[in-house]
């Protein structure tokens, strides 16, 4: 809402002091002094930001009618989709966009092509250059994002780099032309600098026809859980006395189930859900300044008063010995309600139907959720965030960063003999009983296969994930290979 305030002469004869202000209103043919007329226009000034900082801040979705749903309204929350990481549905729900005249942007990451569509219709094509390295901390999920921000040369102070044409759609993900180093020379041609990477001119062109709050849909063929095409043959069935799960992460095969629907408190799984908002919002070379709010009783005690830590040190006490203190430490950046807020909204994006989470450690009772649902957190921390996976057994590449500054940490999360894991997560309180998720690079028939088993509500996690370990290695093999519909 915008006032013009330069006014002209009045074309009324009026007193010489009428004349000399500067503004003056007539209501009802009564003058009305200066004074009160400029308190009128800042109260309606102040309504008026009071409005367009709430419309800013609010998260927004787009709703489309799906052509297989007849009028049926899909409310589709921005961030990463599950249900677009099939290559059929998404395919569909460019079709819709389509078909309800959307300007967009279509980023196909397997095909290295990026469009912008205005009103529906394609006005213009060209090559991704490079993207988001997989198992980086760039590494660019797919989903529905939205144009959050644009800069003509956006500074990062993860790479140190300079991004002309600079588009953030959410969190650290941008698309942007070749970077530059301060002193004005190019990075590498390979250098991403954060996601998406165009040419100059392409990049230019995409920025100036992009809005901001343009959505943004992004497709990888390899967050395509239904490409696989191997099938497996069930020997016998484990016994069920706890609430479990066992799947392939890549084709979604199920070996062994048990109350997987089930919601149960899941202590510090929830920290799996911490370290990804963390890494998705926030620069982990950032600092945090430990304050006594933080020193709460935790496994083992690390953190003093005054200290400045890291964000990625931080995470590996979060995920390795369980920090609590690291838990609320993490948050500080954007302050814990923020933090615990944009964890359930991240659940949600994910296909956490029926989960919840009330504080960043897991200590709380409420935080709540299913082993169907934690299979979801799983399968986006494979494949869009494993290096949150190999933190968690303490095999965090740190070439780009300095060293950790805490010696000996002890990592609460490994299982004697189990070679061919490659994360997780334990957990253990009084609401939750023993709970464990773990991922395996599992050799059947010769063959890597990820393999995700999770166990809550047990007596000791660790001996009935090895349970179900042995039970998928020596009860399934590769079955013949067949087209799934």
């Amino acid at each position: 809402m915008y006032y013009d305030s330069d006014r002209g002469k009045d074309e009324f004869e009026e007193s010489e002091n009428e004349r000399d202000d500067l503004m003056h209103v007539h209501f009802l043919h009564r003058h009305i002094p200066a004074a009160i007329s400029y308190s009128i226009l800042v109260f309606f000034a102040v309504i008026a930001a009071i409005l367009i900082f709430l419309y800013v801040n609010t998260e927004k979705s787009t709703s489309i009618a799906l052509q297989n749903g007849g009028d049926q309204k899909t409310n589709f929350v921005y961030g990463s989709w599950p249900a677009l990481q099939n290559a059929e549905f998404f395919k569909k729900t460019k079709e819709d966009f389509i078909a309800e005249s959307i300007s967009f942007i279509e980023a196909d990451l397997s095909a290295m092509i990026i469009r912008f569509y205005k009103d529906g219709k394609l006005l213009k094509e060209a090559p991704i250059q490079t993207k988001g390295r997989n198992g980086s901390w760039w590494e660019t999920p797919a989903g529905l994002y939205k144009i959050i921000s644009k800069e003509e040369n956006h500074f990062s102070s993860f790479g140190r780099v300079y991004m002309p044409w600079s588009m953030q759609f959410q969190g650290n993900f941008f698309i942007h032309g070749p970077t530059r180093y301060p002193d004005g020379s190019p990075t590498s041609f390979t250098y991403s600098g954060g996601c998406i990477r165009l040419s100059l001119d392409d990049a230019e062109e995409i920025y100036r026809l992009a809005e901001k709050g343009t959505p943004v849909l992004v497709f990888e063929e390899a967050f395509n859980g239904n490409r696989e095409t191997f099938q497996y043959k069930n020997k016998y069935l484990l016994p069920e006395n706890i609430a479990y799960l066992a799947a392939d992460l890549d084709n979604n095969f199920v070996f062994a189930e048990n109350k997987f629907g089930d919601k149960r408190s899941i202590a510090s799984i929830a920290k799996l859900m911490s370290a990804l908002v963390a890494v998705e919002y926030i620069n982990v070379e950032k600092e945090v300044t430990i304050d006594s709010s933080m020193l709460v009783k935790t496994s083992i005690s690390r953190l003093r008063e005054g200290d400045r830590v890291s964000v990625l040190d931080l995470l590996s006490l979060l995920l390795l010995e369980s920090s609590n203190e690291a838990a609320l430490a993490i948050a500080a950046p954007l302050g814990e309600s923020q933090f615990i807020k944009l964890m359930n909204i991240k659940a949600e994006a994910i296909g956490m139907k029926d989960s919840s989470f009330a504080d960043t450690a897991g200590v709380l009772s409420a935080n709540i959720s299913t082993a169907e649902d934690l299979f979801q957190l799983t399968k986006y921390l494979y494949h869009n965030r494993s290096f949150v996976l190999h933190m968690s057994m303490g095999d965090e590449n740190r070439a780009a960063y300095n060293q950790l500054q805490f010696r000996n940490l002890q990592n609460f999360n490994l299982i004697p003999g189990a070679t061919s894991m490659i994360g997780g997560k334990t957990a253990l309180s009084s609401s939750a009983g023993g709970s464990m998720l773990a991922v395996f690079e599992m050799e059947i028939d010769g063959q890597k296969r990820p393999v995700a088993v999770i166990v809550l509500g047990s007596d000791d996690a660790k001996s009935d994930i090895g349970v179900l370990y042995r039970f998928v290695k020596d009860n399934f093999s590769l079955g013949p290979s067949r087209v799934y519909p």
